[in-house]
């Protein structure tokens, strides 16, 4: 006999009778054991109490499955359908849902393809620049969906997380050095006092919220061709509230420990331009933190399951370089701003998109684009269409000074900028330059015959841009006066515009 309280009921749902035959596929993680059957899945909580989670009761496991109903439907309504017992008939049998007496409870889900996780898409090297893209506006909208908490004090639980990595981590000498733990705490330290009134003032602006709190790779199913959130934290409430910006970079440290920088990078970009939140730019200088401290949570986690780990070498291997990403990360380098112009269909937007990932710190440079912002400035969406009077020298001005201004606190907050407009006339050339105050500043021009030009803005569909065949024509007649600017050949292919603009930067 077993031990096990649970299993009974363990057996029971491992049982292909159950089922109605279907073969059973089973996963036990620390708190749960999934059964997935046909088009189905269960899901029990283990009777186990940590110090993090309680499901040592029947009552307290019924409370966890409906808790995690609730926090993950409005996430995926199509996974997540009901809450059901596990009930023990008046035969003594078992039964899913039965008129017994309930003895277990189960989340019941929808089955979907396991080898459809961005874990294993990762690992196929499946993650394009498309589905970088939906992840961006998927995370977007989940935080957008997300309820504020007020006076929760997401500092004070920062700080708490970060002793308690240091403490943790501590626990292994063998893993990661004392002098190299203390050297990352006291940096994490330092950064969260110089942070606090920052992250205090976007706690009162509503921008700390009951987040997912678990948004790693693996936790993001792709159905349908679209990237779906589920297994959100639902044990405890304080695990899953922070700042927004927090819960995002447990994504983005996911992707660039995989050494997935451009898809951290379009991830990132597709984000801000997604929620629009101008403060946001100046919750970047945050960014190195909270991307370190994720990091160093999984260094932490990973060291602990390694202790009984099938290839113990290769998890302890995995938690040490989770540990170095941590320390690289809460030091980020200087950041640098680049200006992307051109003409109408020179790619000045496809080039901006592909040098991000290049530029310092990570995940990659903020994007800041004139025809999304003149989009912002006039009401419209993204890809609207605009009037001609949009497009007023009056209009025009004020877009170059929003570029600006916006370019100006991102490289206030420590983070790299790159500045993607025409750039047409030599005193918008010089402000955006006067912009970098201190800042390494590069400026490239592209170039491309008419005929590529022309043949290139007539392809483009759902995109921000406006320029037509005929804009292009109307430029051809521009005055450029005195270019300062790298002038960068790019009538060839993105990817060889990308390499003459890296040689370009780099020789700077």
């Amino acid at each position: 006999m077993s031990d096990d309280p649970q299993h009974d009921v363990i057996d029971f749902l491992a049982s292909p009778a159950t089922h109605g035959g279907a073969p059973v596929s089973r996963i036990d993680t620390h708190a749960a054991a999934v059964f997935l059957a046909g088009p189905r899945v269960l899901k029990i909580k283990r009777a186990v109490r940590f110090p993090f989670l309680d499901f040592s009761t029947l009552e307290k496991r019924k409370a966890a499955c409906e808790a995690e109903l609730t926090v993950n439907r409005p996430y995926a309504p199509a996974i997540y359908k009901r809450v059901v017992p596990v009930t023990r008939e008046a035969d003594g049998a078992l039964a899913i849902g039965g008129h017994g007496a309930p003895v277990e409870w189960a989340v019941e889900m929808a089955r979907f393809d396991e080898k459809a996780t961005l874990d294993h898409l990762a690992a196929q090297g499946r993650i394009d620049g498309s589905l970088a893209e939906a992840l961006g506006r998927v995370v977007a909208e989940a935080h957008a969906k997300a309820p504020p908490v007020a006076d929760f004090h997401f500092a004070d639980a920062l700080a708490d997380i970060v002793a308690q990595n240091d403490a943790e981590l501590r626990e292994r000498p063998d893993l990661f050095a004392a002098d190299a733990v203390a050297a990352l705490t006291q940096a994490a330290q330092a950064a969260l006092a110089r942070l606090r009134p920052l992250l205090d003032a976007r706690e009162r602006d509503g921008l700390v919220r009951r987040c997912h709190g678990d948004l790693h790779l693996g936790n993001i199913v792709l159905i349908d061709g679209a990237p779906v959130l589920f297994d959100a934290i639902e044990f405890d409430t304080r695990i899953a509230t922070s700042d927004v910006l927090y819960d995002l970079a447990f994504l983005l440290m996911d992707l660039i420990e995989r050494d997935l920088t451009a898809a951290a990078a379009t991830v990132f970009n597709r984000y801000l331009v997604a929620t629009a939140r101008d403060n946001d730019l100046d919750a970047l200088a945050a960014l190195p933190l909270f991307l370190s401290t994720r990091a160093a949570i999984r260094a932490k986690v990973t060291a602990a399951r390694a202790v009984h780990a099938r290839d113990r070498a290769a998890a302890e291997d995995s938690a040490r370089a989770y540990f170095a990403l941590a320390g690289r990360l809460i030091a980020p380098p200087a950041p640098r701003l680049v200006a992307v112009g051109g003409l109408s269909g020179t790619g000045k937007s496809v080039l901006a998109r592909a040098l991000s990932a290049h530029l310092p710190p990570l995940p990659g440079a903020v994007v800041l684009r004139s025809d999304i912002e003149r989009k912002r400035l006039c009401g419209a969406a993204e890809t609207e269409r605009l009037p001609p009077d949009a497009y007023t020298a009056a209009v025009t001005a004020r877009v170059y000074a929003s570029l600006a201004e916006k370019a100006r606190r991102v490289l206030a907050a420590g983070h790299s900028a790159i500045v993607d407009a025409v750039f047409s006339r030599a005193d918008e050339r010089s402000a955006v330059a006067a912009n970098a105050a201190g800042v390494p500043f590069q400026g490239l021009f592209l170039t491309a015959d008419l005929a590529t030009r022309v043949a290139r803005v007539g392809t483009r569909a759902g995109d921000a841009s406006d320029a037509d065949a005929a804009v292009a024509r109307q430029q051809e007649h521009y005055d450029l006066g005195t270019l300062d600017w790298t002038e960068v050949d790019a009538s060839g292919t993105p990817q060889e515009t990308l390499v003459r603009a890296l040689a370009a930067l780099r020789s700077r």
